[in-house]
């Protein structure tokens, strides 16, 4: 899948700083990153506004743009409503979805099936945006897929950060599986329940999640 300059921008700046080599609240200078990365100042503006989205970095009128700092008990109050909102979309998608919305949520599962073979998380994660999305397009509810996209652009970078974990890239596609399976024998409430039980982040995930977290040290235990 080719990514923009911006993409490549944001996510090197969101793998910079969930890797603790920008430090929260150190400053970005817009013209250091254009000249670093060899890119103009558009795509520069375009990372910084959607890392800021993903609430990263913060933007001060008349001082600057700054490495944010992230609390971990909000984001893990954000995974649990991100569950709810994935697991409605999939409710919804399995009552309604189209036969051709399926044969694409199909093949969306294939590309992510091939970046795991692959073993290139990046490109999972990315295929596995697309596989989301097909579910809720399929959901047919604007106000509900729109809800999902806003939380789910905000959690990315922890998202991404989560398909590092060893083994976890093949379990997520085990669980794409059952999702797809669920929407295919129209079953609302395993659908439900297989996307919640996907994005929740519970048990020996929650673990290896904070581990990963304090271990990168993106994120302050005050941070609101």
């Amino acid at each position: 899948m080719k990514r923009s300059n911006a993409q490549r921008l944001r996510d090197a700046l969101e793998d910079d700083i969930i890797n603790g080599r920008r430090a929260p609240g150190e400053r970005l200078d817009p013209e250091a990153l254009s000249r670093d990365f060899e890119v103009s100042r558009t795509p520069v503006r375009e990372a910084i506004q959607q890392l800021v989205a993903s609430g990263l970095v913060t933007v001060t009128p008349k001082k600057g743009t700054f490495v944010a700092r992230v609390g971990i008990d909000q984001l893990i109050e954000m995974f649990e409503v991100m569950a709810e909102l994935e697991g409605m979309c999939g409710r919804l998608a399995a009552r309604r979805i189209g036969e051709t919305e399926l044969a694409e949520l199909r093949e969306a599962h294939r590309r992510c099936a091939a970046a795991a073979r692959a073993g290139d998380p990046d490109e999972y994660y990315y295929e596995n945006e697309a596989f989301h999305e097909g579910i809720y397009r399929a959901s047919h509810n604007g106000f509900l897929a729109a809800e999902a996209r806003q939380l789910k652009q905000r959690l990315k970078p922890y998202r991404r950060l989560q398909l590092q974990v060893r083994q976890r890239m093949h379990s997520s596609l085990d669980e794409h599986r059952e999702v797809v399976a669920a929407i295919e024998a129209g079953d609302a409430a395993r659908a439900e329940r297989a996307l919640r039980d996907h994005v929740l982040i519970q048990g020996e995930r929650f673990s290896d999640f904070v581990a990963s977290v304090r271990r990168f040290g993106a994120y302050h235990e005050d941070a609101v």
